[in-house]
């Protein structure tokens, strides 16, 4: 479990269609510790003398929904350690397990203030809401606006510089985690007998909004 605060922007020194080799300034990680890279949760398997080198396996199905598979040799990513129970909650719940990706349509500033849009596509139509949580390549981000085609966020100047979107262009993929209490949501109106789409009046209906 992840909170969406990215703690490092790691370099990728080597990869392969299932292997991926990042080198990091984070601490305190053993073999085996699960870290989210560009959100997606990935095991520790090995390690440099030095503790600055992680090794990552992953596999097909992630390579298939993720962009850890468009990943170059210095290509940097975002990094976060599993949450401890002793950790402050500073973002939002995240599993790091990447529902879907989509590309980046527009980048603006406005200010001191970055105003980003993402193509909308099956699965974010259905269940991200205005000012809901959504994970973008593993950062914590609220939604700003939303519509049938672009959703988008606005970044503070401190998310922006500190994360790799200071280095995304418009076209590039990015990982989207949709908030896990979406689909809890969805499991407890899509009864058997009765399913219901999830609409903002239901859930105003129900209390949720």
């Amino acid at each position: 479990m992840f909170t969406g605060i990215i703690e490092d922007m790691g370099k990728v020194v080597n990869i392969t269609d299932s292997k991926i080799e990042i080198e990091t300034c984070l601490d305190d990680i053993k073999t085996g510790d699960s870290i989210a890279v560009n959100g997606v949760c990935l095991t520790v398997t090995g390690k440099t003398e030095n503790n600055r080198i992680l090794s990552f396996d992953y596999s097909p199905t992630t390579s298939d929904i993720t962009n850890i598979s468009l990943l170059n040799k210095n290509s940097v990513v975002n990094l976060e350690r599993a949450l401890t129970l002793k950790a402050r909650l500073g973002g939002h719940i995240v599993s790091g397990h990447i529902d879907t990706s989509t590309k980046i349509v527009d980048i603006k500033r406005n200010g001191i203030f970055y105003f980003i849009s993402f193509a909308v596509n099956d699965v974010i139509k259905k269940y991200v809401v205005k000012k809901g949580f959504i994970a973008t390549d593993g950062i914590s981000l609220t939604v700003a606006e939303i519509s049938d085609n672009i959703f988008s966020v606005t970044m503070i100047p401190e998310t922006f510089n500190k994360t790799i979107f200071h280095t995304r262009k418009v076209g590039d993929i990015v990982n989207i985690e949709i908030d896990v209490f979406a689909k809890y949501v969805e499991k407890l109106f899509n009864k058997k007998e009765e399913k219901k789409e999830i609409t903002m009046d239901l859930l105003k209906e129900n209390g949720f909004v």
